[in-house]
């Protein structure tokens, strides 16, 4: 029985044999403050091409009332089985169906989700239907080649404004009933509906040609204080400036909303003219520009989506990567080459966080080509990873490079407008590129997207008696893959920029360079006659290829002990992530990293590098120091946080940085006693603002530590009496270090099936504490017991963030790799599950090595 499972095989014998016209889809939500199920008719028009032929729409709803195929009714409970409505004696030509049902909301993220705000007890709802949800509102033919147009009918309470792919209906019907227009031809996933007492804010873009888009912003009224929706109207508006130069194609949709939306499970999805994005990026307390940055981006993701996904849309799921990579490669450029931008920067925030992703993701023994196998929907909900997002921007990046940005976009504005409102493979792109460049692609797509795996590019460097350099090369490797991935290590061709940097005044200062194709296992580098040895040669300046890059040993001492005097903060990123890959890799010991990090990170000034740097080298203490020297290296670390916390610029961003940093790891007596003494008053650092989120940070530490119980967490959940506040509380009642708080978090999570997404993820986040290995350490064998029958019963969101969530991450022994294998060998799970499960384990075998050489350093 398929479950809800669709494999590909199923999908394109379905489009073989039909072409879908037009969905009629009426709602009733009338009901929704009571929870429970909602009316839904679908009224469906799609050709077959054989007489007689059978085939199936999609649905998952607890009751289907009716059933009317070409005027004829069928027996509901005979069709209806296994989430497929089964259509028998299809006519060819013209067909019509009507499936009458009963929907469920959702508190998991998924299909309908339904939410009530605790501040004014009122109901929001939000759609979201990727990758397979939609069927979970409407019956449909789910899969993203069978585009349709859809029109929706919606009756709402009293109050309400509901929001779809087509403008909302102005003004607001007096029977309560929205009428919204046909949308042009779109794929199920990227359909939507959003309803509630929401508020909003409108706006226009005005294009060159006098085209003038409407804009709106929506978020619930206990956020809308906190909404700056001038600022995100910008970023909006540079966004459509920029796409429409460089796709050379009019935006496709009739508007242009954006709505902030409660329990969301993702950044945000791109749905046609409605984008949904998790409402915890109106910011309620200060945060820093890193955190604007971020949104920013997200935002210009899912604007890019309304062409490269929605307009134009993958024929099947294998090209997931291509949508998410195309996204995530313009928005960035976006950000670096607008006019005007804010974050001009945004290629060092793209190497510090999403290359980092994608070279963790790419180390796993789930590692796969970047045009992945999908078989199945199972395959792709677990396959928006960081091989399908960050490796494949990065090697967009690459590409650009290889043939030119120029030449890129001409060649997405020839796909943009051959594909439009249709479907399409990589080797459309591919093919357009081709022609626009003149480069033969085939032999590079081959290597880059059907291959797994990271190259390593080394420097080769002879130098003479008077430091001139007579021979020069760089050396690329190809490293086996992870145990367990499939595949073979392959060499790739790279264009990269080589970087020569020489100390000026205690500054590192970028002197010279060279740009070049690097391809097969060793190439020249030209270099002039004479040709002095600067102090730092840094492979890949400028990151355009994805590849691990190491220095020579002169550059590495000189960087060692200058990583944070670079003039410009490329390179600095680029340093900062080769340091922490190596830490990762058990080449550098977690003592040295730490070290570098201490003498370095006082002089970085881009603070999302900085914010990286605090997550990664306490991470780095937890997981990858030596067990008898992390107690050390965490109190140094403490140390040095509070140092630079008093040391930052009051009000700056890297004070608040330094605030939560030190906040994360307080341990000492006194330092708890600091946190406690800002979350009361007692005490004040001049210019740190301790407000509404910030004051929760203070208190699940002191709640984690054991300095502060219910009777503190239960006045400040009174002070912010608000959903965030609710997820705070729970997080700080699951961190308190006792067997009866543990035991009640887990129980709330696994032994029950009652917590909204959003909550669920606040608990796990709480219960799981580095500090406390021995108090959780009985959980690892609970972990097993449970892990099938969560996976069996659970949705899909609901089941993998406990799967990941509470996988024994801190257990670092061979026991928890021995009780992991075990489970594999006797549980028999899922391909989905199976592989959640070998990357969490790659995790502590990772963590092992790297254990190991640090204790070596020491010794």
């Amino acid at each position: 029985m398929p479950g809800t499972n669709l494999t590909r095989e199923e999908a394109q014998e379905r489009a073989r044999l039909l072409t879908v016209d037009a969905y009629d889809i009426e709602l009733d939500l009338s009901g929704a403050q009571g929870g429970g199920t909602f009316r839904s008719v679908t009224t469906v028009r799609f050709d077959a091409v054989e007489d007689g032929a059978a085939s199936f729409i999609d649905l998952v709803a607890p009751t289907v009332h009716e059933v009317l195929l070409n005027g004829t009714a069928l027996d509901a409970a005979a069709v209806f089985q296994d989430s497929r409505i089964a259509l028998p004696g299809l006519r060819a030509g013209r067909n019509e169906l009507t499936v009458v049902a009963d929907c469920a909301y959702t508190n998991s993220g998924e299909g309908l989700h339904r939410f009530v705000d605790p501040v004014d007890q009122q109901v929001y709802l939000y759609t979201q239907f990727e990758v397979p949800d939609a069927r979970r509102v409407f019956a449909s033919f789910e899969q993203p080649d069978l585009k349709a147009t859809f029109r929706f009918t919606v009756t709402a309470p009293q109050g309400w404004t509901v929001i779809s792919n087509s403008p909302t209906p102005r003004p607001a019907p007096a029977d309560n009933v929205w009428r919204f227009a046909p949308t042009p031809r779109i794929s199920t996933y990227v359909t939507a509906l959003i309803a509630g007492p929401y508020h909003s804010v409108h706006s226009t873009w005005e294009g060159a040609d006098g085209r003038s888009v409407p804009l709106g912003i929506y978020c619930r009224p206990s956020l809308a204080e906190h909404l700056d929706a001038e600022e995100i109207f910008a970023v909006t508006r540079q966004g459509f400036d920029w796409f429409e130069e460089k796709f050379d194609y009019p935006y496709p949709f009739a508007k242009y909303d954006q709505l902030f939306v409660p329990e969301f499970n993702a950044g945000a999805m791109e749905n046609a003219g409605a984008v949904t994005i998790r409402d915890q990026y109106v910011f309620r307390s200060k945060v820093t520009d890193a955190a604007y940055e971020v949104r920013a981006e997200t935002i210009l993701h899912e604007l890019a989506h309304m062409w490269f996904g929605d307009l134009v849309t993958m024929e099947w799921w294998n090209d997931l990567w291509l949508n998410e990579s195309f996204a995530t490669y313009t928005s960035i450029a976006c950000q670096a080459y607008a006019p005007g931008s804010k974050w001009p920067h945004s290629w060092t925030t793209f190497a510090n966080s999403m290359k980092t992703w994608a070279y963790r993701q790419d180390q796993l023994p789930s590692t796969h080509p970047i045009m992945a196998e999908i078989r199945d929907l199972d395959d792709v909900l677990v396959n928006f990873d960081g091989i399908t997002y960050a490796k494949g921007a990065s090697v967009l990046k690459q590409l650009v490079a290889y043939v030119g940005m120029d030449e890129f976009f001409q060649g997405v504005q020839a796909y943009f407008k051959a594909h439009a409102y249709g479907n399409t493979r990589l080797t459309d792109l591919l093919g357009a590129l081709e022609k626009t460049s003149g480069r033969d692609l085939k032999t590079w797509s081959k290597k880059w997207l059907e291959t797994a795996g990271i190259n390593i590019l080394r420097p080769e460097i002879e130098v003479a008696a008077d430091g001139t350099v007579t021979a020069f090369a760089v050396r690329q490797e190809a490293p086996a893959l992870p145990a367990g991935a499939t595949g073979e290590p392959v060499l790739r061709p790279h264009r990269i920029a080589i970087g020569y940097y020489d100390l000026q005044d205690g500054r590192l200062v970028r002197t010279g360079g060279v740009e070049l194709d690097v391809d097969g296992e060793r190439t020249e580098v030209p270099f002039p006659e004479g040709f002095r040895r600067p102090d730092v040669i840094l492979l890949n300046d400028g990151d355009l290829s994805y590849a691990k890059v190491r220095l020579d040993e002169q550059s590495l001492k000189v960087v060692t002990e200058h990583l944070g005097d670079f003039t410009e903060s490329l390179p600095r990123a680029l340093s900062w992530a080769s340091s922490w890959d190596m830490t990762r890799d058990a080449e550098l010991p977690t003592r040295d990293y730490l070290s570098l990090a201490l003498s370095g990170i006082g002089k970085e000034s881009d603070i999302g590098v900085v914010q990286s740097l605090h997550r990664q080298v306490k991470l780095a203490q937890d997981l990858y120091a030596a067990p008898e020297r992390r107690a050390a290296g965490l109190a140094a670390w403490t140390e040095a946080a509070l140092a630079h916390l008093r040391a930052a610029e009051p009000g700056s961003d890297h004070q608040l940085a330094w605030a939560r940093a030190f906040a994360a790891s307080a341990r000492t007596d006194e330092q708890l006693d600091l946190l406690q003494g800002l979350l009361d008053g007692t005490q004040e650092i001049p210019g740190l603002a301790v407000d509404t989120e910030l004051r929760w940070a203070l208190l699940e530490r002191l709640a984690a530590t054991g300095r502060a119980d219910e009777p503190e967490i239960a006045a400040e959940l009174k002070r912010d009496a608000t959903s965030a506040g609710e997820r705070h509380a729970v997080t700080a009642r699951a961190a308190r270090p006792t067997a009866a708080a543990k035991a009640e978090a887990w129980a709330s999570v696994v032994e029950c099936d009652a917590l909204p997404n959003a909550v669920q993820e606040a608990v796990i986040g709480g219960f799981v504490q580095p500090d406390q290995q021995e108090l959780l350490a009985p959980y690892t064998a609970k972990y097993f017991e449970v892990l099938k029958d969560v996976w069996d019963n659970r949705s899909h969101e609901m089941a993998q963030q406990i799967v990941v969530g509470l996988y024994p991450a801190f257990q670092v022994s061979q026991e928890t790799l021995d009780a992991t294998d075990a489970w594999l060998a006797q549980a028999d799970p899922s391909p989905a599950l199976r592989r959640l499960v070998t990357e969490s384990r790659a995790g502590i075998e990772r963590a092992l090595k790297a254990q190991a050489a640090d204790a070596a350093a020491g010794a």
